[in-house]
């Protein structure tokens, strides 16, 4: 069976009602929230306050001369140049440089003055100075506090720990401690304001004191494209706090300075011995060049290349002419010596005394051959011309062949000037690729050399200008005046809201696992069109569980709005139904009230002068009896033998009628007839099924104007769907808190199947914050005032 379908729910939230359902709970609120502001007072009271010191740096960029490794930027072999903002307060914020601050301000060692509940730092001028005679690697790894009693100027107590006996010591003795000796001295500018009072030192490691401060400062970058930096740290002492700061500032800039200085050191090293190395790798290129051109004879090779082929063109025009002169000198020679008769020679072909020789012979040959025109060859004259013709003639000879080799000499000589001419040019390129090989390794090496003294240079000027990384635009100061831990107004705020949030949460958990019936209200969403008649307050153990005559209690109101919704619905089926005054009343368990309903609702009934018949139809588990006990009930007189019967005898006797069963009684002057369920019987159902319980109903309804019948739970057993044939209308009874939701689904759904009718509901037990919508209205009539923290 589908119960959800069943329980349909208002969606629509009503503002009101949820603000009332939490308001309704307004002492616990107000409880609650001042509880939490007197906690946040003793927490405030009793709260170390803090103090927020800041500076601002900011971060320079490297430029060429910042560093020694720069000096090789413009090689372009160094990733990066420039700083990353970043990086920078990874390393302002390294473990390293917080261990050189804690060193450097003594931070691991502390003097607080012993209080009842906190104990006071002292920072700036404390009473007493402390000298450690251990080496520093001991002092600062040690983790040991001691206690000092400060009783007289002289002397003091000295103890290991706080609750133990002190042993005197006078100030500038030697105290023998598990880190080693100490030597106390007084401070006399503020030794008299902490007399009498005890001391505690405190020593601690430094890297464990390091860390601690590294995890409280607060190093930000104020913007991702500025160099700007933010520095901040929180301490109960401003000047300590103060303090950190700038020595963290200083200590960064050293260390920045530290390892520029161990770069630009190492830079040095390395140019000096790359130095080294190259200037003998250039002595030996110079030597190689300088044993080349030795060996070659070679001072310029292109100018002396010019000259060599200038001169060998003028040597090849010497050689040339020689030639011609030789050719000449060798073919007139010939000429002469092959010449049989007396004829011209050439003129002009050889030298001057040659060509003066040969002018002569052609001067006499030409006598000659005029003289034998005239005359024979016997002549003595042409004989005498032969015969100087033959003298000059053989000196022409010899004279041409001393020529022919003299010219020889001279071509052969300008030959092998040529050779040599043409051995020189020839041999050029190649001297002068190996000269420039020599040259370019050692113009190579000259600039490398040049380059790198000039770097050591920058490098020195780099070293002297040792430049910090970061520029201080604000050293530490104050942020405020006043604490900024713990803010009072926040701290306040905070528990008030805390405080409220914890009733809040605790009832809003309950609602929101809350699966219960709670009231009127709350039970007409899941009933939608089915009535609701009313609701009946949760009572008290000391209230009367019974209304009487002229009641004005919440009880009695409740019910006589119930009885005023009642007559409606049987005014409004009556025309058509009859008399229409059958009513059952029904729950889903045990417990939920239905006998305490149908009790309470035939006596309000009864109150009227009405005639009302109360019927025990739970013949199971029977509990009518149980209201009419007491002195203020009267049971009129009723015939002896049938004085204990009671339905269960009514549906087995058959001789017995109605009159046998029903008990008249007066009770707290109300005049009631009640009907008991009789003995418990083996086979109820089986009982109910019987005729005579119709005729039990068309008796009674015609006799009494209500008649109200408590029957059995209807989830429990069938005995009430077996009898719900003779209701007009079936009050349901849900109990606040106890009631599930999913519950009321199940009449309902009887409702809608056929199987009951006149189906309408009443919540009971409802708390009396809870009574009318949500507790916005309340009944008024002798409404008890509860204790305040009851709700």
């Amino acid at each position: 069976m589908n119960l959800d379908s069943q329980n349909p729910t208002d969606k629509n939230i009503d503002l009101k009602e949820v603000i009332s359902g939490y308001t309704k709970y307004w002492k616990w609120f107000v409880f609650s929230g001042i509880l939490a502001l007197i906690l946040a007072s003793v927490y405030i009271r009793y709260t170390t306050p803090q103090y927020a010191a800041a500076a601002k740096i900011q971060i320079l960029e490297d430029e060429n001369s910042s560093s020694g490794l720069s000096a090789f930027s413009d090689l372009d072999v160094l990733g990066g140049g420039k700083n990353k903002v970043i990086d920078e307060i990874e390393l302002i914020g390294s473990r390293s440089n917080f261990i050189d601050v804690v060193k450097e301000l003594r931070l691991n060692t502390k003097i607080r003055v012993l209080g009842n509940v906190i104990s006071t730092e002292l920072y700036n001028n404390p009473p007493i100075n402390l000298n450690f005679i251990a080496e520093d690697s001991t002092v600062n790894n040690a983790n040991f506090d001691f206690y000092i009693t400060l009783s007289s100027s002289t002397t003091f107590g000295y103890s290991e720990e706080e609750d133990k006996p002190v042993k005197v010591y006078s100030f500038g003795k030697n105290i023998s401690t598990p880190m080693g000796d100490i030597v106390i001295t007084p401070n006399i500018e503020s030794f008299d304001k902490y007399k009498d009072e005890k001391l505690q030192v405190s020593v601690r490691p430094v890297d464990m004191v390091a860390l601690g401060y590294r995890s409280k400062m607060n190093i930000v970058n104020s913007d991702d494209k500025s160099n700007i930096v933010d520095i901040s740290l929180e301490d109960p002492i401003k000047e300590k706090a103060i303090n950190i700061v700038n020595s963290l500032i200083k200590v960064y800039n050293e260390s920045a300075v530290k390892d520029k200085q161990i770069i630009a050191d190492k830079t040095s090293k390395f140019i000096d011995d790359r130095i080294a190395a190259i200037y003998g790798s250039l002595s030996n290129v110079d030597q190689d060049a300088q044993d080349f051109k030795t060996g070659q004879g070679v001072v310029d090779i292109p100018v002396e290349t010019n000259i060599n082929l200038s001169a060998g063109v003028a040597n090849q025009q010497e050689l040339a002419a020689a030639r011609n002169q030789l050719n000449m000198a060798a073919s007139m020679s010939n000429l002469v010596d092959s010449q049989k008769g007396y004829e011209v020679l050439p003129a002009n072909l050889g030298d001057p005394a040659t060509n003066s020789a040969i002018a002569q012979y052609n001067k006499l040959v030409s006598e000659r051959k005029r003289l034998l025109e005239s005359s024979n060859e016997k002549n003595p004259i042409i004989v005498n011309l032969d015969q100087q013709l033959d003298g000059l003639k053989g000196s022409l000879s010899s004279s041409l062949k001393s020529t022919v080799d003299n010219y020889s000499l001279t071509v052969n000589s300008l030959s092998g000037q040529q050779a040599r001419f043409n051995s020189k040019v020839y041999s050029s390129p190649k001297n002068e690729r190996a000269l420039r090989e020599i040259t370019r390794k050692q113009q190579t090496t000259e600039q490398l050399y040049l380059y790198l003294l000039t770097k050591r240079e920058e490098s020195q000027i780099a070293v002297a200008s040792k430049e910090p990384k970061s520029k201080t635009i604000d050293s530490g100061y104050s942020v405020s005046r006043f604490p900024v831990s713990p803010r009072k107004n926040l701290v306040y705020l905070a528990s008030l809201i805390f405080g409220l949030l914890i009733p809040f949460s605790v009832i809003y958990g309950k609602d929101l696992l809350d699966t219960k019936v709670h009231n009127m209200n709350s039970l007409e969403k899941l009933t939608t069109d089915t009535p609701v008649l009313g609701e009946i307050p949760k009572l008290s153990s000391k209230e009367d569980k019974l209304v009487i005559k002229e009641d004005r209690s919440v009880l009695a109101e409740s019910l006589r709005i119930i009885r005023t919704n009642l007559d409606y619905l049987i005014k409004t089926k009556m025309s058509k139904e009859g008399k229409n005054n059958v009513i059952f009343v029904t729950s889903s368990v045990p417990g939920e009230g239905k006998t305490f309903l149908s009790t309470n609702l035939s006596m309000i009934l009864a109150s009227t002068n009405k005639k009302v018949l109360l019927i025990g139809a739970d013949i199971r588990n029977p509990k009518i009896y149980t209201f009419f006990t007491g002195s203020n009930v009267d049971k009129m007189s009723k015939p002896s033998r049938n004085k204990d019967a009671g339905l269960t005898e009514y549906l087995y006797d058959n001789t017995l009628n109605t009159k046998d069963i029903i008990n008249p009684m007066l009770v707290h002057h109300n005049t009631i007839d009640v009907v008991y369920s009789g003995r418990i019987p083996p086979n109820p159902a089986e009982l109910l099924m019987s005729d005579r319980m119709k005729e039990l109903f068309d008796e009674v309804s015609d006799k009494y104007d209500y008649v109200i019948v408590d029957t059995a739970p209807l989830m429990v057993v069938t005995d009430t769907l077996l009898i719900s044939q003779y209701a007009n209308h079936m009050i349901y009874v849900t109990r606040a808190g106890v009631t599930e939701n999913k519950a009321v689904g199940y009449p309902l759904k009887l409702q809608e199947e056929g199987k009951i009718k006149g189906l309408c509901f009443v919540v009971n037990d409802v708390k009396n914050s809870d009574l009318g919508y949500g507790g916005k209205y309340g009944y008024g009539y002798g409404k008890s005032q509860k204790k305040w923290w009851k709700f």
